[in-house]
């Protein structure tokens, strides 16, 4: 069983709160993790339809089955039940009491506002990070082995094959999910939309330009988006622009959580067809990108990452906030080194005395610079938190 680096979090805020819930995408792990460090929790999974349908109907005498600590799987199943355990822990005054577990954000977040404000802190539980596969010797040396094999877990634990696991988890949990959270009519059309969306991984996006592709409304595209990224399957990463005048773009970009996926919806079906594909750059960015997001979830922070992008041209990948600093990242797929991979990252620079730390993050060796530029190999990344 592979340790999770989120682990001595998971267990500090136990101490801290009556309530940890842990949300993350489906077969990110967040149950295995929570039994496998509290292995003597009561454990209840909501997406069993009588208990659901028990807990619902007479949520006291459910909750009163339980008189020890627990893990409520799938919570998202029955928001209101975290008005109950609000009256359990007001009652109680004890710390650790019950763990909860959760795949869709957009109900739970409402309700944990409502109900558990000051009561519960939140874990953000990702498929495993490099770092992770690394500390278990699972990592690989090239990064196109890591797009095209994922990062589920179950991938890794059961020697599955990545382009039938990720046909099978589109069609167990994506486009389920989707159904029971739309009135999706067409599942044709989404699936187009699905793929053409993979198309513009990292890209600028054109809500208007997708909209007429798909062959539906912009209005509906914003809304599959904000249900892709709340059932944590895109990550929407926005642009930077306080203190930068009004020639910076402020449109999003969007990345898949999980690059197995990414490469199933490009009918990627090998690691060498990623090093061919036209978006080879695309693809290592998304790797770049979710593998920093993982890395501060990890270590319980926010994921407080921006791009930069000016109507110049000038851009920074990634823009990480690091107390009063600003740390550009530049991200390039390629494997050698080149003085020329610098020059967009030393422009950025002159933007802002915020900004002394700059790194390059590619498939090449790490190099130290003495103009405050460093050039990171992509597996290092967590040495960056």
């Amino acid at each position: 069983m592979i340790k999770r680096l989120i682990e001595s979090e998971f267990i500090q805020l136990l101490a801290e709160y009556p309530i940890v819930i842990i949300l993350g995408p489906r077969q990110a792990g967040k149950t295995t993790l929570a039994r496998q460090v509290l292995p003597g929790y009561a454990y209840v999974n909501l997406e069993h339809p009588e208990t659901r349908d028990f807990a619902r109907d007479d949520p006291k005498a459910f909750l009163a089955q339980y008189p020890g600590n627990v893990i409520f799987d799938e919570i998202q199943r029955l928001p209101e039940l975290l008005s109950y355990l609000q009256v359990a822990v007001d009652n109680q005054r004890e710390n650790g009491r019950y763990v909860l577990t959760g795949s869709h954000q957009l109900a739970l977040r409402e309700a944990i506002a409502q109900s558990l404000a000051g009561r519960t802190a939140i874990l953000h539980l990702l498929p495993f990070s490099i770092a992770e596969l690394r500390e278990n010797n699972l990592g690989f040396e090239k990064a196109e082995d890591y797009i095209y094999q994922g990062f589920l877990p179950r991938i890794y634990d059961q020697q599955q094959r990545p382009t039938q696991a990720y046909a099978n988890y589109y069609q167990t949990y994506v486009e389920r999910d989707v159904r029971q959270l739309i009135n999706l009519k067409d599942v044709a059309q989404f699936q187009k939309f699905m793929k053409l969306l993979a198309g513009r991984v990292g890209q600028l996006m054109d809500y208007s330009s997708l909209a007429g592709d798909v062959g539906v409304s912009a209005t509906t595209i914003k809304h599959w988006l904000s249900i892709l990224e709340a059932s944590f399957i895109v990550y929407k990463l926005v642009p930077y622009f306080e203190n930068f005048g009004k020639r910076v773009i402020k449109t999003p970009k969007y990345y898949f959580v999980d690059t197995g996926l990414l490469c199933f919806l490009l009918g990627i079906e090998n690691p060498s067809q990623v090093a061919r594909d036209p978006l080879v750059g695309q693809l290592f960015e998304n790797l770049v990108v979710m593998d920093f997001v993982k890395n501060l979830y990890n270590k319980g922070r926010l994921d407080s990452l921006y791009f930069f992008r000016d109507s110049n041209g000038l851009e920074a990948d990634l823009l990480f906030p690091q107390g009063r600093q600003l740390i550009p990242i530049e991200i390039k797929s390629s494997s050698t080194y080149k003085p020329e991979l610098l020059r967009g990252l030393k422009r950025i620079m002159e933007l802002s005395p915020q900004m002394t730390n700059a790194y390059l993050v590619y498939a090449g060796d790490s190099k130290q610079f003495s103009n405050g530029i460093t050039a990171l190999h992509f597996n290092e990344l967590v040495s960056l938190l």
